[in-house]
């Protein structure tokens, strides 16, 4: 389940220091599940099982916020597809 990989990922990031924030509830449907922010950097992962799909509308959101200079990936099952 998405939530389990969303577990490892936090508690792989938090390891290395970064500070990890799960979006539950945004005013932007389709908004990536992670934040993630250490020395300045912020980015962010849309998290998939293996067999996940990323919607129409979470690419957008994840076009915007590259179009914010932002760094946005996808992780589906158990690496990372889009970086």
């Amino acid at each position: 389940m998405e939530r389990d990989i969303q577990r490892k990922l936090v508690k792989k990031y938090e390891a290395d220091g970064w500070y990890v924030v799960k979006i539950i509830q945004c005013n932007k449907p389709g908004f990536p599940d992670l934040m993630l922010i250490k020395d300045g950097e912020v980015f962010f992962i849309e998290v998939k099982t293996a067999t996940g799909v990323v919607r129409p509308l979470q690419k957008y959101r994840h076009d915007e916020l590259r179009k914010q200079g932002m760094k946005c990936c996808i992780f589906k099952g158990d690496k990372f597809i889009d970086k």
